[in-house]
């Protein structure tokens, strides 16, 4: 392990221990076709959708080296996506907060950076009233498949998909999602599975991790 890593060890671990107190089991499913939509008329839930730790996923020391720009804009082109990044935070019932739209993705700015060492998060929403979201086919990525954020200093960072998971909401793997790395790496998170028509809400979240290559 280097001495990044062990300072990365070390900074995240009280946090982490927090994030993970409030977690239930594991429950790893293959997702591999893109997820029902609601039927027209049906109500698209509009409530946060995304668990969240309870504590900044990263704190940036004196000895970090600079940061990297915060992120701007996020291309997938196995799935033709392509849109601007806003900033999310918590709200005050301490969930992420999500996209006004669906649009539009969001960079999750507790975690870190893109191209930061840890899990950088990015949030989007499969679908609304009007139609599929901007994470719509995330579910549809494979191992391998590029990711590009655009920095606001016009610089770019690559990832390549390493794994796309389903988990049942009520049981996120929260450490496995906003637990550190030793690297830096992508989360992107979006709504799947199977659509609640009673409670207007997907019972599943869809998440693809990414490494950096660039």
């Amino acid at each position: 392990m280097t001495a990044r890593a062990r300072w990365w060890a070390a900074v995240t671990g009280a946090g982490l221990a927090v994030v993970i107190a409030g977690t239930c089991g594991l429950l790893l499913t293959r997702h591999g076709t893109p997820a029902p939509r609601p039927a027209p008329g049906a109500r698209v839930a509009t409530q946060p959708a995304f668990p969240a730790p309870t504590a900044p996923i990263v704190a940036a020391p004196t000895a970090q080296p600079p940061l990297v720009a915060r992120p701007a804009a996020l291309t997938i082109p196995e799935i033709g996506v392509s849109t601007h990044l806003i900033t999310l935070g918590l709200t005050a019932q301490g969930t992420v907060q999500v996209p006004p739209t669906a649009s539009v993705a969001g960079w999750y700015t507790r975690s870190p950076r893109p191209g930061a060492i840890g899990p950088a998060i990015i949030l989007g929403h499969i679908d609304s009233h009007q139609g599929p979201g901007v994470f719509y086919r995330l579910v549809v990525l494979r191992p391998g498949d590029p990711i590009y954020v655009r920095r606001s200093d016009g610089s770019t960072v690559e990832f390549r998909v390493t794994a796309v998971q389903s988990y049942l909401k009520d049981h996120f793997p929260t450490q496995a999602v906003y637990g550190p790395t030793p690297d830096a790496e992508l989360r992107l998170i979006t709504c799947g599975g199977a659509f609640d028509s009673a409670t207007g809400h997907y019972l599943s979240n869809i998440v693809v991790y990414a490494t950096e290559t660039s």
